[in-house]
């Protein structure tokens, strides 16, 4: 009996054969339908979201480095044009500063030639003023001399008067 137990172990039995294969091949088809199909449905979808996450990433990645382009064409054409701005306004200030001296310096000489054609006619009319009363005292002087005979001293006195006088 012994040797009964351990024959039966090394038989081979091909009901139980087909029965294992059957089994296995039903529990295969069982997997495949209720587990693989969903898990496949799964990964699928998952990799489409993982596709789409990447195609957005390059897109966004496009985007921001399109930006960064214009951002910073931007920036130069705003330097460039604040350089320009500068330099009209400085140019616009230097002309209108070299008006302003042109014209304070018109004035200037208008001034001057006025001050000097005043002082020309102060100066005739002064002259004028003085021949005039130089006459006058030339004439009040003659007359005196044609009243009386004078003297030297008289001469001198009449001079110093005179002098005094006009002086």
């Amino acid at each position: 009996m012994g040797e009964a137990i351990y024959q039966s172990f090394v038989t081979f039995n091909w009901w139980g054969l087909c029965v294992t294969i059957c089994n296995l091949l039903i529990t295969f088809l069982i997997v495949r339908k209720f587990l693989f199909g969903p898990i496949n449905k799964m990964l699928e979808a998952r990799e489409n979201e993982v596709r789409e996450l990447y195609a957005t990433a390059e897109a966004d990645r496009t985007a921001a480095e399109t930006m960064k382009r214009d951002y910073s064409a931007s920036i130069a054409n705003a330097k460039e044009e604040a350089a320009q701005i500068t330099a009209n306004a400085t140019k616009r200030a230097a002309a209108r500063s070299e008006e302003i001296l042109a014209d304070a310096s018109r004035q200037a000489s208008d001034l001057m030639r006025k001050a000097e054609e005043s002082i020309e006619l102060e100066k005739k009319k002064t002259l004028n003023e003085i021949k005039d009363e130089i006459a006058g005292l030339s004439v009040m002087i003659a007359s005196k001399v044609v009243e009386k005979e004078i003297d030297e001293a008289d001469h001198k006195r009449m001079i110093e008067d005179f002098i005094s006088k006009v002086g």
